[in-house]
């Protein structure tokens, strides 16, 4: 699983790259550039019953590459390839004692943004929207609590048959939705913004057997990025 990932973001990388310098020889206007930031993640939704998930912001992190390709004034088609850490966390009361759940979740994030992009003082102002779509790589759940603490792998299926072991906790393997942008690129090159991202595809697997499960959480998250342009 994580083989065929990473060759479809090897692929997705080359194919930014190569159309970016196609453009760049044509128009000279397209660029690279380098992004990382801190998230604020959180995983919201409904539980097996239909009520709703209480969980507190997990601080993650995300870092990558993207390119710029002009389509028309002041705006870019901006296309990038992230790692982005996500999850949420929880705080339970049994019988008088604090549990704590910390679950973090590791993917390759394909972002797929339109830019608008005018001048404005010595620099440009940055204004965007557009969909992501997202692969998991890695993650693992934290438990602690009465004096212990227990750590369970993430493990990625669509749909969890009862065969399957009960020690690891199963996520969906793509996550998708929409994001949102704000910042400002300086003369030098170095840009700020804030972002927030919407997931609009619940990530919590199908249970075979299982017919009356209400349950439907996605992530969400916002943050701010810092990155510089070639």
């Amino acid at each position: 699983m994580k083989k065929r990932i990473g060759l479809l973001a090897a692929i997705v990388l080359v194919t930014i790259f190569s159309q970016a310098q196609e453009t760049t020889s044509s128009t000279g206007g397209t660029s690279f550039g380098l992004r990382a930031g801190v998230n604020f993640q959180n995983i919201n939704g409904k539980d097996e019953n239909g009520d709703k998930v209480k969980n507190d912001i997990l601080t993650g992190f995300n870092v990558g590459v993207n390119a710029e390709i002009p389509v028309g004034v002041d705006f870019y088609f901006q296309p990038g390839l992230l790692y982005s850490l996500k999850g949420a966390k929880s705080e339970d009361d049994i019988l008088g004692q604090s549990f704590n759940t910390t679950l973090k979740i590791s993917y390759l994030e394909i972002p797929l943004n339109l830019i608008y992009k005018p001048l404005l003082g010595n620099g440009h102002l940055l204004l965007g929207f557009g969909p992501y779509v997202a692969f998991g790589v890695g993650g693992e759940a934290t438990y602690e609590g009465g004096g212990s603490s227990l750590t369970e792998k993430v493990k990625f299926k669509k749909t969890v048959s009862s065969s399957d072991p009960n020690d690891v906790v199963y996520i969906r393997p793509m996550d998708a939705g929409a994001n949102l942008l704000a910042g400002y690129e300086f003369a030098n090159r170095f840009s700020f913004q804030l972002n927030t991202q919407l997931g609009l595809v619940k990530i919590n697997p199908e249970y075979e057997g299982v017919s009356n499960d209400e349950s439907s959480v996605k992530n969400t998250g916002f943050g701010i990025s810092l990155g510089y342009r070639f």
